[in-house]
């Protein structure tokens, strides 16, 4: 006697994955109010986030050239990016000053993760362009995503699912005030 899978009738094939369903990632996914050209009068929230209070647009730190925002879409608890005020994609086109101010802010979101969150690590990066990964190629942003050791569970890995411990808005006046002035 063979027995046949068992199905979900109107769902598919019954395939051992428990569904958390996040419909508000639906707008990350289909790149709701991503910049559509290269320039800054376009949607793009990169230059939309400044002209709001640090607690509506998530900032965590103001500069001259470059601020520190929580990213919408965290990887891990504290994912946070470093962005150039100036509406521009790639590295290259920085100007000494935004470079320097840059990395300086890079340092100081490490400090304010270690400070806050105990971090053990980082994941520093940027993804240049659409075909590296950028998903808002137009306007260049750094990542600065926190880790921590044994920070891989089970949920990841067996459940396919990231927990993240905290609302973006405790999550930003925690690394706000955590945030070292120069």
């Amino acid at each position: 006697m063979t027995s046949e899978p068992e199905q979900q009738t109107g769902v598919g094939v019954q395939d051992a994955f428990q569904r958390l369903w996040t419909p508000h990632r639906m707008a990350y996914i289909q790149g709701e109010n991503k910049p559509s050209g290269p320039g800054s009068g376009d949607g793009c929230p990169f230059c939309t986030i400044p002209v709001k209070s640090d607690e509506e647009g998530l900032v965590l730190a103001r500069g001259a050239h470059v601020y520190a925002v929580l990213n919408l879409y965290p990887y891990n608890g504290g994912h946070l990016m470093t962005v150039p005020f100036r509406h521009v994609a790639d590295y290259s086109d920085l100007s000494f000053e935004e470079t320097v101010e840059l990395a300086e802010f890079t340092k100081r979101a490490m400090t304010a993760l270690r400070v806050a969150s105990g971090a053990h690590g980082f994941n520093i990066g940027m993804n240049q362009g659409a075909a590296a990964g950028a998903g808002i190629a137009a306007h260049l942003h750094q990542h600065v995503v926190p880790r921590w050791g044994g920070d891989t569970n089970f949920m990841p890995v067996i459940g396919h699912t990231k927990i993240l411990p905290q609302l973006l808005a405790e999550t930003r006046t925690m690394l706000a005030d955590a945030w070292p002035e120069a």
